[in-house]
């Protein structure tokens, strides 16, 4: 096992790391609605390496877990930049 982060879960390790600091950080569109409802824009990353991430939230495990799972197709990666900017908009309103 490698500790090389595919490019489809990397952004799960990444969390993982910041929370291990900043135990409050809070994800916004990590999760499957999101990923399900941009299926067109999906592209195909790195396989996945599998590396346990104590941090993540129920909803952000089940993604992570679907993800290293292959539940979706072998290396679906989901860029940030393709995520529909409207969505974006509205999680950020809910924070305020």
């Amino acid at each position: 096992m490698t500790n090389r982060q595919p490019s489809g879960t990397g952004c799960f390790a990444i969390l993982d790391r910041l929370r291990r600091t900043f135990a409050h950080a809070q994800s916004i569109l990590m999760n499957r609605p999101t990923l399900l409802e941009h299926r067109g824009q999906w592209v195909k990353g790195d396989a996945p390496t599998y590396r346990p991430l104590r941090t993540l939230a129920p909803d952000e495990a089940d993604v992570y877990g679907s993800l290293l799972g292959g539940d979706f197709g072998p290396n679906v990666r989901l860029e940030q930049e393709r995520v529909r900017f409207h969505l974006l908009e509205d999680a950020l309103n809910e924070l305020r």
